[in-house]
């Protein structure tokens, strides 16, 4: 970085950033409850839809990073949500009410892991899905912990548990194909008989069928499916079993609320890394698109039959709650996010690019870089691995990629083969391959930074959490070549040994995507990277939640054990981290985020 100075964003400001999440109405639609990280740590509050007053309700019961919902009751008193311990996953069902602020668990399950469902409509019963048996299933519970009940019992994963308008059903998914794990398809839990009854199944060669939401009569409910290659949403019509298709399948949509009056259905719009609210006339068979700028639109619901909440953020805008008025085509914020004394002008504006892998493929990303690069520079480059690998980078409000950017690097956030958003060929291109044609995209995507004129291409990094800490590994490992650093963060490195210590539906997801250890045994020992550590010559941080169910601290330690067996130093050659009482993830409370992201950054700025 010869005569060239970065201008970076102020760290501690920035990582400090108040964050809304998971708006969520009330029945009458009188009160918003929201998570809130205006503490430091992430809490529940309840704004008064008339009033426009906010209550902070909890005071410390809730995890730090939360990996389960929370849902109402149906009066509006009381708030049921998931609470594990230092991130373990390992969650139980507590409640809290509203006017006294007291909390208290329902289950009591150390060893399982509960997620709340939905509050039946005469507001006696609540689902919730449950390791506790074994494998994830659908139990229902009286609302003070009593009476609870297994309503279904699958040896592969069970979800949803959605009451129709009069409780007789329960929506749930599920997959009967012993001999296709990429099928999903839609299950009505009759109450009174006990019976669980499959829908439809779309065909028979597999898709991914998901219950949206019941029309306000119960006759209907919506749904999707991915049957055509891409996800298109449809009313399914429960007398006449027919479906009627409102996506017309040119573009990928997710999703499905009714309005209160049956009137609309919105759904979210997956296009180019963003996503927007398409509200459906059912009435007229018209579509509109919301005149709302581009970005990321998401955990919508209507307030009334015309107006619709949701949450948006785009690369300028952290994070408002909106309401907007499908009449008029205005909308308004109702929570704005917070700034303190930063200058908005200096926030980046990503670039969003398509560059071409190994066989001609177009990949798209999303590339920050510091802003007035002068002529000559040459910066260093990180290629940021998401997670999942069914997951995709947005074009939202990044405040890691963006602060790494402000600190003189050039960041590129790839959507390689196995992201979502892309369609069905595309999502599953590495199905049984990880490593494989997903690493090249990863390689490729170094190979087009190397051609950009401010990038210095001895100076690339490569980075990422969950399965992007196993694209790190599997990386240095495979492709030492590229890579000067590894930022591998709750990664895999072993996947017979992850297997091992999953709980059932990873391991089914693992399954899913990778096969079996037994007759892929040849597959899972060349994706391994442990088993190619003596290839590497990045030099590698390590950094890990020792509480993590979905990649276990143990994936870590063989990495760093393994390196140790073959005379490299820590300090010198690799650097490791742990962290207590954290789980899978670090950015649920602000001073893990903040150690996140500054731990990562000053690696690279010593490594590259």
């Amino acid at each position: 970085m010869t005569n060239y100075k970065p201008d970076p964003l102020p760290f501690d400001e920035l990582l400090g950033l108040p964050s809304y999440s998971m708006p969520t109405l009330t029945k009458n639609k009188d009160k918003l409850a929201f998570f809130w990280d205006k503490t430091g740590q992430i809490e529940l509050y309840v704004l008064d839809m008339e009033t426009k007053e906010i209550e902070q309700i909890s005071h410390g019961e809730l995890p730090k990073s939360p990996r389960t919902g929370f849902t109402w009751d149906k009066e509006g008193k009381k708030i049921f949500f998931g609470k594990d311990s230092g991130g373990n996953e390992q969650s139980d069902i507590w409640v809290i009410d509203i006017l006294t602020k007291k909390a208290k668990p329902l289950t009591e399950t150390p060893k399982a892991q509960e997620h709340v469902g939905k509050i039946s409509n005469d507001n006696q019963w609540l689902t919730f899905m449950s390791t506790r048996e074994g494998q994830m299933n659908v139990f229902k519970m009286k609302l003070d912990g009593s009476e609870v009940t297994q309503l279904s019992a699958s040896d592969i994963p069970v979800n949803g548990g959605i009451w129709s308008p009069d409780d007789k059903f329960i929506a749930m998914g599920t997959n009967e194909m012993k001999t296709n794990l990429e099928n999903d398809d839609i299950y009505l839990y009759n109450i009174e008989t006990g019976e669980m009854e499959r829908v439809i199944r779309i065909t028979e060669e597999g898709s991914h069928d998901r219950f949206g939401d019941w029309s306000p009569d119960g006759k209907s409910f919506s749904l999707m499916s991915d049957a055509s290659g891409l996800n298109q949403v449809g009313i399914y019509t429960i007398d006449s079993k027919e479906i009627n298709w409102l996506s017309d399948g040119s573009v990928d949509e997710n999703g499905g609320k009714f309005s209160e009056s049956g009137k609309y259905l919105v759904v979210l719009r997956n296009h180019e890394s963003t996503l927007k609210p398409i509200v459906y006339d059912l009435k007229t068979g018209d579509k509109k698109e919301l005149d709302i700028p581009e970005g990321l639109a998401f955990f919508y619901d209507f307030i009334s039959d015309d107006k619709l909440l949701f949450l948006f953020t785009n690369p300028q805008i952290k994070g408002d709650i909106w309401i907007y008025d499908i009449a008029t085509d205005k909308y308004q914020v109702l929570l704005a996010s917070e700034y303190g004394s930063i200058d908005k002008s200096k926030l980046l504006e990503p670039e969003y690019i398509k560059y071409k892998s190994f066989d001609g493929l177009e990949i798209p990303a999303i590339v920050y870089k510091p802003k007035n690069i002068p002529k000559g520079v040459k910066l260093p480059a990180i290629i940021n691995v998401h997670g999942g690998p069914t997951g995709q980078f947005f074009r939202t409000f990044d405040v890691m990629d963006s602060y790494t950017a402000s600190e003189g690097f050039v960041v590129i956030l790839p959507n390689i083969r196995g992201s979502t958003g892309y369609g069905v060929e595309f999502r599953d291109a590495c199905i049984k391959d990880w490593g494989g044609k997903d690493l090249q995209d990863v390689v490729y995507a170094a190979k087009y930074l190397k051609s950009l004129p401010y990038v210095d291409p001895d100076r690339i990094g490569v980075g990422g959490g969950s399965y992007g800490g196993f694209m790190t590994f599997i990386a240095v490992t495979k492709e030492p070549e590229h890579w000067k650093a590894g930022f591998a963060w709750i990664g895999i490195s072993d996947f017979f040994t992850m297997y091992e210590e999953s709980m059932p539906h990873f391991k089914y997801f693992l399954a899913r995507q990778m096969g079996d250890p037994i007759t892929d045994k040849d597959l899972w020992y060349d994706r391994s990277a442990v088993n190619f550590a003596e290839k590497m010559t990045a030099k590698l941080l390590i950094f890990h939640g020792i509480n993590d169910p979905r990649c276990p601290i143990s994936q870590a330690r063989i990495f760093r054990d393994k390196l140790n067996d073959l005379g490299k130093k820590e300090g010198e050659d690799y650097e490791y981290m742990e962290l207590d009482s954290v789980g899978h993830g670090g950015f649920g409370d602000i001073a893990t985020r903040k150690l996140t992201v500054k731990t990562m950054v000053d690696f690279f700025k010593r490594a590259l």
